[in-house]
C-alpha cells in the first residue's frame, strides 16, 4: 500500500468511530430527554459535544472526498 492509501484508510477508520460516537451521544440525548429528569446542563453539553463531532465528520469527509471542478 502506498502512504497516501494508508492515509485515507486512516480516516475513515477516524470517521467511522465519530459517526459511531454521534450516534452514540444521540441516543444518550434522546433517553435523557424522555425521562424528563434530565439536568439541561448536561444536555447542553451532549449537544455541543454532539455538534462538534459533526464538525470533524464533515471536515474529514471533506478530506476523502476528491474535489470536484464544475
Amino acid at each position: 500500500m502506498t502512504e497516501d492509501n494508508l492515509d485515507q484508510q486512516g480516516l475513515r477508520s477516524e470517521l467511522a468511530e465519530l459517526r459511531q460516537e454521534h450516534r452514540d451521544l444521540d441516543h444518550s440525548i434522546e433517553a435523557l430527554i424522555e425521562t424528563r429528569r434530565s439536568d439541561i446542563l448536561q444536555l447542553q453539553r451532549l449537544k455541543k459535544k454532539k455538534l462538534m463531532l459533526k464538525d470533524k465528520i464533515q471536515m474529514l469527509e471533506t478530506q476523502l472526498l476528491p474535489d470536484i471542478i464544475a
